[in-house]
């Protein structure tokens, strides 16, 4: 039965981390983020065992990185046009399969390096579909009031997951790889389950027609939208040059001497900055000004990660990872929060997609950029070079985008206008 949609503005004791649609919206997302994490984890520590090359390492974040550039324009419509519940939870059974092969390939001594390649490729085409389908999600889950809230509580489901999956992921691969992967298939599997019992408050439109137009109305918007755009050039960009996630593996192993369970504690480092960031923004929004808030952030996490390359030290690399998730906290959620509260909810699977599609080439094309210039110069090297350079393109994107520099409001300003 649907749950009736509450009014934060009618009911003082309105709760949104109580609301029991965004519960099942939090939980699906946190669970989906874990097996993913932990995924990620063992996919790495396992390619590089298998061949310790740096290179392999980046080929991984490429094979999941291709389908969803291939993909995009098609996910969009699809969020659009059909239930997107439906859509992520067949998304996640795929990926719960996925992991499946892992485990019975691990057991089965027939894993390889192009075995793993192929399997990543799969979860990211899953991927491509879920991302966003999940995202154009929330405004149906809760009140539009409550986007912002809710965009950074969500946020805080995804830094939770990367607190504890790599770290689970790490040990349970310290176990066996198969023990790792088995667990998440079971993750997996639970959340689609749970994607599935979310009742929605507002439903889609009428189905449009599927023209050239349409199929690339979600970029026409963007492109019309210089906030919107800067925000999202800006996250691609800085992620894209400052991302070592990549290069966890050499580090752990090569640079800070630890284990499996370190390259997991290196990984949920990033994640446990940004868990404090995202539940600090859910309590204290970003009301004024956040465009610049959004160009600090960047600057800082340039800052953390050239900290992080220069460091021989476990515990000082953590740390500079922490701060690196903080600072990139604020990056995200204002742009979610841009996206969700100036598209219209129609367009909001195609928008979402590009959106998605910018995530994947700064995290997945990032690996592969890592990797190749970890191959090139050494880890440490390419790592210092990547944070240089998202302070610069900070600087630069300023006088590139003026408008989200000076924006006020996450709101369409001219929404906030009186009227007469």
């Amino acid at each position: 039965m649907p749950i009736p949609p509450a009014d934060p503005a009618g009911d003082p004791n309105f709760s949104l981390p109580k609301h029991p649609a965004f519960q099942r919206f939090w939980c699906t997302r946190i669970l989906s983020s874990l097996s993913f994490q932990m995924l990620a984890v063992a996919m790495g520590w396992h390619i590089y065992a298998l061949t310790h090359s740096a290179f392999a390492l980046g080929l991984v974040g490429l094979a999941q990185f291709l389908p969803m550039f291939v993909l995009t324009l098609v996910v969009g419509h699809v969020a659009d046009r059909y239930d997107r519940r439906r859509i992520a939870a067949i998304c996640q059974s795929l990926e719960s399969v996925a992991a499946l092969l892992f485990a019975f390939g691990t057991f089965g001594g027939w894993i390889s390096a192009p075995v793993i390649y192929v399997l990543a490729a799969c979860v990211g085409a899953a991927r491509a579909f879920e991302s966003p389908a999940v995202a154009s999600l929330l405004p149906g889950v809760v009140p539009r009031g409550q986007l912002p809230k809710a965009t950074a509580w969500a946020t805080s489901a995804n830094q939770t997951a990367q607190i504890a999956g790599p770290a689970l992921g790490g040990l349970l691969y310290g176990v066996g790889p198969g023990v790792a992967y088995l667990a998440c298939t079971l993750s997996f599997a639970a959340a689609a389950a749970t994607v599935w019992a979310i009742p929605l408050q507002a439903k889609l439109a009428s189905r449009a027609p599927v023209t050239l137009e349409s199929v690339f109305s979600g970029i026409a918007f963007i492109r019309k939208e210089p906030v919107i755009l800067g925000a999202l050039s800006l996250d691609l960009f800085a992620v894209l040059f400052g991302g070592a996630t990549a290069l966890l593996p050499v580090f752990a192993r090569d640079i800070l001497h630890t284990g499996p369970l370190g390259l997991g504690l290196l990984r949920s480092g990033t994640a446990i900055g940004a868990l404090a960031g995202t539940i600090w923004l859910a309590h204290f929004p970003l009301r004024n000004r956040p465009g610049a808030a959004m160009f600090g952030g960047v600057i800082a996490f340039g800052a953390a990660t050239v900290v992080f390359g220069l460091s021989h030290q476990f515990f000082l690399s953590l740390f500079a990872l922490m701060v690196l998730g903080a600072s990139d906290t604020i990056s995200v959620v204002v742009r979610l929060s841009l996206v969700q509260l100036r598209t219209p909810d129609e367009m909001l699977g195609r928008v979402s997609a590009v959106n998605s599609l910018f995530i994947g080439t700064s995290n997945q094309l990032g690996e592969f950029e890592s990797g190749v210039t970890a191959g090139w110069w050494g880890a440490q090297p390419a790592v210092l070079v990547g944070g240089i350079a998202t302070i610069a393109v900070a600087l630069l994107w300023m006088r590139f985008f003026p408008e989200l520099k000076h924006t006020r409001s996450l709101e369409r300003e001219e929404a906030l206008a009186p009227s007469h």
